[in-house]
C-alpha cells in the first residue's frame, strides 16, 4: 500500500456554480428557441444523450422545463436528480416526486413517462452504468452530503411509446 492509497481521493474539478446555472439556462432557452431541434441527442456506448424533462410545479401547478443527461435502460430513460452537483435538491426532482406523471421531449418526439427514484439493486445496477460513463461520478456524488437519486422515467401506459418499446 502506498501513501497516495491512504489519502483522500481528490475530487473531480467543477466550473463555479453561477457558470454550470448559467451553461444550462442557456441549454435550455436553445431547445425551446430551434423547437427541440437543436440540444438534445440520443445517448450512445459511453456517452449520454440529452432530453427535455417538462414536470408540474409542486407549488405552482405550472408546466417547468429541464435539460437532463440520460441514458436508456429498456424502455425506461435514467437520469441522476444531481443539480449540477450542488447541494440542494434539483427543482425537477422536487416536482416529479409531487407529480409523477411528466414530459420528456426527444430527438424523436415527446413521450409520456412517470419517474420514481431507483432503489437496491436497481439503483445500483444503475448507478453502475453511470459510472461507466462517467469516470469522475463517484467524485462528483462525494460533493454533495446527500445520496444522489437515480431516477428511472417509465413510459406511461397506454402511450404508443410505451407499446413500442422505445
Amino acid at each position: 500500500m502506498t501513501e497516495s492509497d491512504l489519502r483522500p481521493a481528490k475530487k473531480p474539478w467543477l466550473p463555479p456554480r453561477w457558470f454550470i446555472r448559467l451553461f444550462w439556462s442557456a441549454h435550455r432557452g436553445v431547445v425551446r428557441r430551434s423547437g427541440g431541434r437543436v440540444g438534445l441527442s440520443r445517448p450512445h456506448a459511453n456517452r449520454y444523450g440529452m432530453l427535455r424533462l417538462t414536470t408540474v410545479g409542486r407549488r405552482t401547478g405550472q408546466q417547468r422545463s429541464v435539460i437532463l443527461g440520460y441514458f436508456e435502460d429498456g424502455a425506461n430513460l435514467v437520469s441522476l436528480a444531481m443539480n449540477g452537483w450542488g447541494e440542494p435538491e434539483p427543482a425537477w426532482w422536487l416536482n416529479l416526486q409531487a407529480h409523477p406523471d411528466a414530459t420528456v421531449d426527444l430527438v424523436d418526439g415527446p413521450r409520456s413517462v412517470r419517474g420514481h427514484a431507483a432503489t437496491g439493486d436497481e439503483r445500483s445496477r444503475l448507478w453502475a452504468r453511470w459510472r461507466e460513463i462517467d469516470k469522475n461520478l463517484d467524485g462528483y456524488a462525494a460533493r454533495r452530503s446527500s445520496e444522489t437519486a437515480v431516477v428511472v422515467l417509465v413510459p406511461r401506459p397506454g402511450t404508443s411509446e410505451a407499446s413500442r418499446g422505445t
